[in-house]
């Protein structure tokens, strides 16, 4: 073999053993990056910068000397432009996560757990007139609910720890909560109407839900606090999120993009804003993509934050009591203010009743529980949590 022959099958050895160093850290890197919280950005930059590596190393060792300067320069600008994409993303999350966010999760339920003695619940004046001590319903509901039915549960049933997601009084969210009572995993769930997919599985399981209303709450939309739009109409409203309004100066506020947050499927709220649509179809809600278990990354649709431009929607007793969120703005519909008196009046129009909602249960505590919350001292608490009793 001449010794350029040999040359080379050396640079090849060595290449392919380099490549494989690179390869392996490259690999390491995007495991790290994957589950430390960076993989949407990070894994396909880790990626494109081990083939980089790996074009610049087969350049350097292939290509004749006198050419190794523009490789240098090559490897300079990705670096550099690298560089720049890394910081203007580390900017935009900057302030992306800035903005204030209205979601399940940003609520602390533990405070509103039943006998945690924080005066977060609504008390009775007097002792109940029913206990229960055995046979406890299992509870289960809506978030914004939850102040409620653990009040109930702090009149009625014994003291004692009241585990958030697996005991006789928790809290897992509409969608899970009609999916618990469906399955047989709770007895009683306190909820907003169902979606048409929640009685679908209802009736798939061969399960008849049974309603009972125990209360009234006014639906609500807010927008960030500088918006100067202050009222929308329903019909308005209808032609927002069905895409037909685009601009915030199509409803009498200044130009720019409506950036309408929806809830996802199956939520109490979303099922609230099909009802008002009355059947036109909703347009496709802004998605995020966020980072699941073991390093993957779903679509989901994104939950409401705060810009100047957004438009997002809940019930009343959630946004106001429980987020106190002073930098958003409720808005009146059709005129009306979303109000306490108006609610009970009848007068706002996106009032609706809520619901202690069975499957069938055996229990025989479940009905007389019903009873009791539609009681005069089961409405006192409805109206001390900050809600509607049925008769005020």
């Amino acid at each position: 073999m001449s010794k350029q022959g040999g040359e080379l099958v050396g640079k090849i050895v060595l290449f392919v053993l380099l490549s494989g160093v690179i390869l392996f850290l490259g690999f390491f890197a995007g495991l790290i990056v994957s589950f430390s919280g960076g993989a949407i950005f990070y894994a396909p930059l880790v990626l494109v910068a081990t083939a980089v590596l790996v074009l610049f190393l087969a350049f350097f060792l292939f290509l004749p000397t006198r050419h190794r300067r523009k490789v240098y320069v090559s490897l300079l600008a990705v670096v550099v432009l690298g560089g720049l994409t890394t910081a203007g993303y580390e900017l935009r999350e900057a302030y992306h996560n800035r903005i204030p966010v209205l979601s399940d999760q940003e609520v602390n339920m533990e405070p509103y757990r039943p006998f945690e003695d924080t005066g977060k619940l609504a008390l009775l004046p007097e002792p109940s007139k029913l206990t229960i001590t055995k046979d406890l319903p299992r509870l289960d509901g809506a978030t914004a609910l939850y102040p409620l039915y653990a009040a109930f549960a702090q009149a009625v049933y014994p003291r004692q720890e009241y585990d958030l997601y697996q005991s006789e009084v928790m809290v897992n969210t509409t969608p899970v909560a009609y999916k618990n009572l469906i399955e047989g995993r709770a007895d009683l769930i306190f909820v907003a109407a169902p979606s048409e997919g929640q009685k679908a599985a209802a009736r798939k399981q061969g399960k008849e839900l049974k309603f009972t209303p125990i209360g009234r709450e006014a639906f609500v939309f807010f927008v960030n606090a500088s918006n100067p739009v202050t009222e929308l109409t329903t019909e308005q409203i209808r032609g927002i999120y069905s895409g037909e309004i685009t601009r915030w100066s199509e409803v009498g506020g200044e130009g720019g993009n409506i950036r309408a947050f929806q809830r996802p499927e199956d939520s109490g709220s979303q099922s609230m804003l099909v009802r008002v649509m009355d059947g036109r179809e909703l347009a496709k809600p802004p998605k995020e993509d966020v980072e699941s278990g073991m390093g993957g990354i779903i679509s989901r649709t994104a939950d409401y934050r705060n810009y100047k431009n957004a438009l997002g929607y809940s019930f009343l007793f959630y946004a106001t009591e429980m987020v106190r969120n002073g930098n958003i703005c409720l808005l009146s519909i059709d005129g009306v203010k979303p109000e306490r008196a108006t609610i009970a009046s009848g007068e706002y129009p996106l009032a609706a009743e809520f619901y202690a909602v069975t499957a069938g249960s055996d229990n025989p505590n479940v009905e007389k529980l019903i009873d009791w919350i539609l009681s005069p001292q089961g409405q006192y608490l409805v109206e001390q949590t900050g809600y509607t009793p049925l008769s005020p």
